[in-house]
């Protein structure tokens, strides 16, 4: 393997190394003989093998083996600080171009072991069912389509309407009264026609509405608008289906994403083993029974519903790459329009006897 520095500077400071790849953080290493800066010296002038590395600090009279550079080459790695030279790239100029980008992007995620070109291959192998292209919706597969995901399943039941302009920026005013799905499938084919789409005009009452639109997915992703127990009706496919759904949508006054990784986390179903009954004579009852019969004006504007779909599609990105693992798995993430979008992390309960849980299990 040949490997290759990160953009990085360095500078000795008495017998330590300062080294900065990131500009949030400062690296200080033990360096007082100066051969993690020879190390750093001989990458920084081109992709190298250990073995040309092993010659080159031995011609500059620092005896390092082989194996003493990978060791070296491994904790540089540890900070992230190399990586696979011969995978930066995906190693076709329109496809390099492309996604110039994203491959930019992944480079911090990278290393000698998973690359940046293998995280975009990820995600153009990835195929995504998409519920509902309106306001985070259509924010959504703006995003998932500029990172490439190769496949989109688009659902939806609607047609645009003026009223839609605040926040849907898939549209046109000539494309009033046409089928929602259709004119973003079509956005999609004229963004890049690299990427396969199918758009479903169904709408959706029941779980088994999804059956045939969950296989071969690899997320579900988004919401529907509707009945109280749409999300419960997309949880229940996507357990069935064993792969991860990531919705996000709005209150009156806070933005709210999440996610459940079938078998790993929490489900919505799990959420809703610790709410009151809404027959229930107390306080609480009489609330989750008001709340539950609210019928809400969609206040979503143009930036809430960007920010909604970006947040959703970031998660759904951490799922097809792995990146990291998915911040919202198992719980509800709220940004409250009143303290300044400031995230806080809300667990789902864990319910044992889940029924919805025990499908992710057959």
């Amino acid at each position: 393997m040949r490997v290759i520095l990160k953009e990085c500077a360095w500078e000795a400071l008495g017998d330590d190394l300062i080294v900065v790849h990131d500009p949030r953080e400062a690296f200080t290493l033990a360096d007082p003989e100066g051969r993690i800066a020879a190390l750093l010296d001989e990458l920084g002038r081109g992709p190298a093998t250990a073995e040309k590395l092993s010659a080159a600090l031995t011609a500059r009279g620092f005896a390092a083996t082989v194996a003493d550079v990978r060791d070296g080459l491994d904790g540089l790695d540890s900070l992230g600080l190399v990586e696979n030279a011969d995978e930066r790239w995906l190693g076709a100029p329109d496809a390099d171009e492309r996604h110039f980008s994203n491959l930019t992007f992944f480079g911090s995620f990278a290393g000698l072991h998973t690359s940046r070109a293998e995280f975009v291959r990820r995600l153009r192998d990835s195929h995504v069912l998409v519920l509902g292209a309106g306001g985070g919706g259509s924010s959504l597969v703006q995003c998932l389509a500029g990172l490439g995901v190769g496949a989109l399943t688009l659902v939806d039941r609607d047609d645009i309407a003026p009223r839609n302009f605040a926040r849907q920026f898939l549209y046109r005013h000539v494309d009033i009264g046409r089928s929602k799905v259709d004119r973003a499938a079509e956005w999609v084919r004229e963004y890049d026609p690299g990427i396969e789409v199918r758009a479903v005009d169904r709408w959706i009452s029941g779980p088994e509405d999804l059956k045939d639109l969950t296989e071969d997915v690899h997320v579900v992703a988004g919401g529907l608008d509707g009945a109280p127990d749409a999300n419960l009706w997309v949880n229940e496919a996507a357990l069935r289906a064993g792969v991860p759904l990531v919705a996000g949508g709005m209150t009156r006054t806070q933005l709210i994403y999440f996610s459940v990784d079938p078998g790993k986390s929490a489900c919505l179903r799990c959420d809703e083993s610790d709410l009151p009954d809404p027959d229930e004579h107390s306080s609480a009852g009489v609330a989750h029974r008001l709340t539950r019969g609210l019928r809400l004006a969609n206040g979503l504007t143009g930036p809430m519903a960007m920010q909604v779909g970006s947040l959703v599609a970031y998660e759904v990105m951490r799922y097809l790459t792995g990146i990291e693992p998915p911040r919202a798995a198992g719980s509800r993430v709220i940004l409250d329009l009143r303290n300044g979008l400031i995230p806080t992390w809300e667990p789902f309960p864990r319910d044992p006897d889940c029924p919805a849980c025990a499908l992710a299990r057959r």
